[in-house]
């Protein structure tokens, strides 16, 4: 029950936050390998991103991969936050009856790992559906799929059962990374709101504001990650399935740097903040509340 809880709490979630997601995306494929001022800019910011696709492309545009964003979610995020529902709930991560920050950030890496490997087909689906665009605005590589059983059936076909692992080498340290900031910062920081008696201690304003703080960390920690996570799987491949742009995560980290400098690591900061922001304090939010709600019936 852990599991679904966790399932069910990352797609109230995701509902919510797709549309930013496909803006993320969309400005962090925008001027890929090339220096500033040396390409055009369809998308200025995250505002005038979501205006553009939404003019261009309407509601359905802002909503593209939204089916495998669900799947994805629910999988991976079942699986990562049921995972360390129950480490929690063991007592791993509480040394001398409070958090511990290291054990807390192993049990969030740990978790992470474990549910980017098993989600990692259904997120390449999904950056390639979110990336497919109207030719007037399209950035990166476009695919031509038409929803995501096509996508799965076309890259199976194609390339075989690694084909849909393939850019999980990006997958894992960024989800990782994420799980570890997000987790081991969330179990404290509910903690200490406690602590300081803010809030009641069984209040859902604790969860919310752990949250809250929680996003900030996530996305800084994250974002480059995350950066060279949605390049790689979108990156165009051969006949052998091998990507035709970048390597591996290290060689798409060192030519997103040398290309674009530390900016470029952390294009779509805004977009990134304004789609993990709320889709953390969301997710979190529900997982607490609703564990607390199962609580009684277990």
């Amino acid at each position: 029950m852990d599991f679904v809880l966790s399932g069910v709490a990352a797609c109230g979630a995701c509902v919510f936050t797709n549309p930013l997601e496909v803006v993320k995306t969309r400005m962090q494929l925008q001027g890929e390998l090339k220096s500033h001022g040396s390409y055009h800019v369809h998308y200025r910011n995250v505002f005038h991103a979501f205006y553009t696709i939404g003019k261009v492309e309407g509601l359905v545009g802002l909503q593209k991969g939204l089916v495998p964003g669900l799947c994805y979610q629910f999988f991976m995020n079942g699986v990562r936050l049921g995972s360390y529902a129950i480490i929690e709930s063991s007592g791993y991560i509480h040394t001398n009856g409070r958090v511990s920050a290291v054990k807390t950030t192993v049990a969030g890496a740990m978790a992470g790992v474990v549910g980017a490997v098993m989600g990692s087909p259904i997120y390449l689906v999904k950056t390639h559906l979110q990336s497919q665009a109207t030719s007037s605005i399209a950035v990166g590589h476009q695919y031509k799929h038409q929803g995501m059983t096509h996508a799965l059936v076309a890259i199976y076909r194609n390339h075989g059962i690694l084909g849909l692992w393939r850019g999980s080498s990006a997958a894992v340290p960024r989800v990782s990374v994420g799980s570890a900031a997000q987790l081991s910062t969330f179990s404290s920081s509910k903690e200490l709101v406690i602590d300081l008696q803010v809030f009641p201690a069984n209040s859902w304003l604790v969860a919310l504001s752990a949250g809250m703080i929680s996003s900030v960390v996530v996305v800084l920690a994250m974002t480059p990650f995350d950066v060279v996570s949605t390049r790689l799987y979108n990156q165009p491949v051969d006949h052998l399935g091998k990507g035709q742009l970048y390597k591996g995560f290290t060689d798409c980290f060192s030519k997103t740097l040398k290309k674009e400098g530390l900016t470029g690591l952390y294009k779509g900061l805004g977009a990134s903040y304004f789609r993990l922001g709320p889709h953390t304090i969301l997710s979190l939010f529900f997982w607490d509340e609703l564990r607390k709600f199962y609580q009684p019936f277990r």
